[in-house]
């Protein structure tokens, strides 16, 4: 599936999608229109590489890397910034204390990685849909543009809020304009739920080649935007659906998610895959920003290093807690022996690839470790969102309850819809640690002030519940484009 032999169709997106980025002497042009036909050949590998062309920007540096583990885990509750006390990250320190800036390096390269992989999807749909190929082929491609769209989108509008909405290739001086103004959140989401809808025709997970989009994987992302806009009722249906199909289960065993063997296991949804080919493999330096630091079997930088408070509140007979956490000086499953002298004393385990037991893949930098994206664990604990706040607590119960017992934890009995939403919460902490969702489970649940500050983290009421927009986009959009509060 992995293809990245797409100098051709690379060309083609930035000659006729707009960067964000741009100049404004480009926008003063005439617009230039070119047809597919001018780049290919063979329309079904045209649609083939249009589409192949978006997954390949899942495993770029300003996507899944490292801005992205400063935002989504760093800046939470779980995590420190890790390596040495000296080494800044660029601005993961920033991100760590909450002192960011509208200029800090981490806003600007993410805002630039995921707008390229929106024009990438909105490019691809537009040609595709020009192409002389089969209908149910042209619909499957598109679906699956639409579905990373959706994903590029969500990850947007839970980072700053409103962002410019761009569906589809801008090519008049209106629709080049309009890409410097920001829409709602609403807005956005409302894009968002439309391109998973249509991502709902794709084919099982059992039907499709392994990491691409697939049906349920829409719907799993269906039910977790409905859980962040507040739509029970959707919400608990699309979870439904997903648990009756009886197409997925949790692993016996938590730790094996996190290694080769658990690659699209029974309770794999969706995941980015890192066994791609030529020229490399794997999500760029996602590894090795996380591996151990320093000693004498240092691994990686050691950044996004998990806190001794969160460390502390595990449950002592939580399996997940060695599954989650590396303590600096133990030997690991494969029998590596960590460092007791590591710069760190706790590191990432969820992020670890093994060299002794595992197909290491072209090295650090490109390991191939597969990004679980979602998984039936999160949908089970979306479920039990959904029941409790639909008055079901029996059922709220009962799914939070098969979490539990696979982490190795005591049953969770309530009636009280507070107490078992903040077990729900809390069991969420655990589950889901180091996935890249804690940042925004706290903006969501109202409550990432009250929990960064009981941290000793200067957080601002009205102004961190969202990440400002950077500078460069404010100041390229010359008043068109607003910044968010306090910022």
């Amino acid at each position: 599936m992995k293809n990245k032999n797409l100098i051709v169709f690379s060309t083609l997106v930035s000659l006729l999608t707009l960067s964000i980025g741009c100049k404004k002497s480009f926008l003063e042009e005439p617009p230039r229109i070119q047809t597919v036909d001018d780049y290919f050949q063979s329309s079904n590998q045209a649609a083939k590489e249009m589409v192949n062309a978006i997954y390949n920007k899942l495993y770029d540096w300003n996507i899944h890397s490292f801005p992205f583990i400063g935002m989504t885990e760093i800046a939470g509750d779980n995590a420190s910034k890790g390596s040495d006390p000296g080494d800044s990250g660029g601005d993961k320190d920033q991100l760590d204390g909450y002192f960011f800036s509208p200029t800090s390096i981490s806003f600007g390269d993410v805002w630039n990685g995921y707008f390229e992989g929106i024009a990438r999807a909105n490019s691809a749909i537009k040609f595709i849909n020009e192409l002389d190929i089969p209908e149910a082929s042209k619909t499957q491609y598109i679906a699956e543009a639409r579905f990373l769209r959706g994903y590029f989108y969500f990850f947007m509008v839970r980072s700053f809020g409103g962002v410019p909405l761009i569906d589809k290739v801008p090519i008049t001086e209106e629709e080049i304009a309009n890409t410097y103004v920001r829409a709602t959140e609403d807005e956005i989401y409302d894009l968002i739920e439309s391109d998973f809808q249509f991502a709902t025709q794709l084919p099982s997970k059992q039907l499709i080649d392994l990491g691409r989009a697939s049906g349920d994987a829409a719907k799993a992302f269906l039910a977790k935007v409905s859980m962040y806009r507040e739509k029970w009722g959707q919400c608990a249906s699309f979870c439904s659906e997903l648990i009756q199909s009886n197409e997925y289960a949790l692993m016996e065993d938590f730790s094996q998610i996190w290694r080769e063997i658990g690659e699209y296991s029974s309770e794999s949804i969706w995941e980015v895959n890192g066994k791609g080919s030529d020229p490399q493999k794997g999500i760029l330096e996602y590894f090795v920003v996380q591996a151990p630091r320093g000693g004498s079997k240092g691994l990686g930088w050691g950044f996004n290093t998990p806190t001794q408070e969160f460390y502390d509140a595990f449950d002592t007979a939580d399996v997940r807690r060695d599954a989650t956490i590396i303590r600096s000086g133990q030997t690991l499953w494969d029998g590596w022996e960590t460092d007791p002298n590591h710069s760190n004393p706790l590191y990432n385990y969820k992020s670890y690839v093994s060299r002794l037991a595992e197909s290491w893949g072209q090295g650090d930098i490109n390991s191939n470790k597969n990004l679980r994206v979602i998984r039936y664990g999160e949908i089970l604990l979306i479920a039990a969102e959904a029941a409790n706040e639909l008055g079901d607590a029996t059922s709220a119960c009962g799914y939070l309850n098969q979490v539990r017992k696979r982490a190795g934890l005591n049953e969770f009995n309530s009636t009280d819809q507070l107490e078992i939403r903040k077990a729900i919460w809390e069991e969420r902490r655990y589950e889901l640690a180091f996935e890249h969702d804690r940042v925004f489970d706290l903006r969501r649940q109202g409550r990432i002030g009250e929990v960064l500050k009981a941290n000793g983290i200067n957080f601002v009421d009205n102004k961190h519940e969202l990440y400002p927009i950077p500078q460069r986009q404010i100041d390229l959009a010359e008043g068109k484009m607003k910044q968010n509060p306090g910022y």
